[in-house]
């Protein structure tokens, strides 16, 4: 006797964005990744993800995305260290939600722009923003939909109607995965920090200095390296013995720790086929 199985309606998963136009590789800051959704807004989700990923207070997240405005960082000892975020709301439905974030040298070119009696900070935010942008998407920017033919989109993006917001976004997060170059030559796809973290046996706080800061971190006795190129790190991770071998360059030839690490990865056929698969693959 067969069982009739009964489909559960199990929830399913959030999803952030189903357009992804990639700008990264375009010289900062104007370095984005335009994260755009044609379905309905998951407001809570959408505020919980950008917060954690732009250091904005989760009240204050929410009430942008459903107001608009911008969040000036604070100061941090003294110093500011951080722009600021904004989001841009057409009330009218028009244009999508677009969110942002300027960092200091374009925050300070939107205070000298705003300057002006007859404009306010966040427009002068945004002038600033779009005048940084590649030209490509500026020019997609002012058409509807970006610019999209909605016959060659997946039917289920394109059923969803018109764009709804665009996020434009550089960070390291669970939305972009990161191919990371392995001692052994395979190309390892991680997400966000925690994911990262937990690949390669070091802490949260680690992978986050690294993956932003760039530079080397000793694993056990190899060595990760991540360079940053275009505002994106780039990870490989090395053997013991290929570690030794770029300290001896270091000390034979007086590069510096990461020109060692590349040439030493480049005279590796290992490492050389990931790099080349890694390239073909448009480096994500």
């Amino acid at each position: 006797m067969f069982k009739i199985k009964k489909k559960t309606d199990k929830p399913k998963p959030t999803v952030l964005y189903n357009i992804i136009e990639d700008y990264s590789e375009f010289d900062a800051p104007g370095n984005v990744t335009a994260c755009a959704m044609t379905e309905k807004e998951d407001v809570a989700r959408h505020a919980k993800v950008l917060a954690e990923s732009c250091g904005v207070p989760l009240d204050t997240m929410t009430l942008l995305l459903s107001q608009g405005g911008i969040y000036v960082y604070p100061q941090e000892g003294g110093v500011l260290t951080k722009g600021l975020f904004a989001c841009r709301v057409d009330q009218t439905g028009a244009i999508p939600k677009q969110t942002y974030v300027l960092d200091l040298m374009q925050f300070a070119e939107a205070e000298q722009v705003a300057r002006s009696p007859s404009i306010s900070l966040e427009d002068a935010a945004a002038e600033v923003f779009i005048r940084t942008l590649p030209d490509e998407l500026t020019t997609k920017l002012q058409q509807k939909n970006l610019g999209l033919d909605y016959r060659t989109l997946d039917r289920a993006v394109a059923k969803g109607g018109d764009i709804k917001y665009i996020d434009f976004r550089k960070d390291w997060s669970p939305h972009f995965k990161r191919l990371c170059i392995m001692p052994d030559g395979r190309l390892v796809e991680t997400g966000g920090l925690e994911e990262f973290a937990q690949l390669h046996g070091i802490t949260s706080a680690q992978a986050k200095t690294l993956v932003e800061q760039g530079g080397t971190l000793e694993v056990n006795g190899e060595i990760l390296a991540c360079q940053i190129v275009n505002g994106q790190p780039a990870v490989a991770r090395f053997t013991a013995r290929n570690y030794a071998k770029a300290k001896e360059l270091v000390s034979a030839k007086g590069l510096h720790i990461m020109d060692a690490l590349s040439e030493v990865a480049y005279n590796d056929p290992v490492m050389m086929g990931s790099l080349v698969r890694k390239e073909l693959s448009g480096g994500r």
